[in-house]
């Protein structure tokens, strides 16, 4: 309740608007109220309203998870928000739920880690090409799915592989896909394709760590077969 109650008194003040911004500045984002930290993303309040009154009452008893349940439209149909700053608001919880996620997401150090993340993509019928993206602790960033088809240079592309890679920041690869045929061993276009994708992660300065093929009764490590 104390905590309010100083929120409330600065959203009295006529620089509330500048506030939330210099105690960022002094003691972090960790030492501000949620409805400082909703202040800043929103960045002015509404007519009649500042942006600290505005933030405690769209946090209500709650607080930041009532947010998080909202929808977009929603939150935009909130008196003082509108499609602009919910659309700002969604994104910045976004942000925070995939750096949260993040910091849960598996640790992939075996092709076999590889096969229990990806298995799902095993009993496809037609063959999917994705790229299992990793941070420099072989953390999971994200898995994305490339193409689906048969697999050739046509469908899969190095500029098609590194570009989320690129934008995410991600230090190395794996590449994965299935073989609907149960059998995993790799084919002229499989290996052909590893190649070039490993020289252009060679350029990048992007390391690709293995290929993995999966199939209903398993799989084959490019790595392991020395391949790579």
């Amino acid at each position: 309740m104390y905590g309010r109650r100083w929120t409330a008194a600065l959203a009295r003040d006529g620089g509330a608007e500048v506030r939330p911004r210099e105690r960022l500045a002094s003691v972090g984002a960790g030492g501000l109220a949620d409805a400082e930290l909703l202040a800043l993303v929103l960045g002015t309040g509404s007519r009649g309203e500042g942006v600290l009154s505005l933030s405690s009452r769209l946090l209500g008893e709650r607080g930041a998870e009532s947010l998080r349940e909202k929808p977009f439209e929603s939150l935009r149909g909130e008196r003082g928000l509108g499609t602009a700053r919910a659309a700002r608001l969604v994104a910045a919880l976004e942000l925070g739920r995939r750096a949260h996620d993040k910091d849960r997401s598996p640790v992939l150090r075996t092709p076999e880690e590889v096969y229990a993340a990806t298995r799902e993509y095993a009993l496809e019928r037609r063959e999917h090409f994705l790229t299992v993206l990793l941070n420099a602790r072989n953390r999971l960033i994200r898995k994305e799915l490339i193409s689906i088809g048969t697999l050739n240079g046509s469908l899969v592309h190095p500029r098609e592989v590194f570009r989320s890679a690129i934008l995410e920041s991600a230090a190395s690869l794996i590449l994965v896909h299935n073989h609907p045929s149960d059998d995993p061993q790799p084919s002229a276009d499989d290996l052909d394709i590893t190649a070039r994708i490993a020289r252009a992660g060679e350029i990048l300065g992007i390391e690709l760590l293995d290929h993995v093929i999966i199939c209903r009764s398993g799989f084959l490590s490019f790595r392991q077969e020395r391949l790579i």
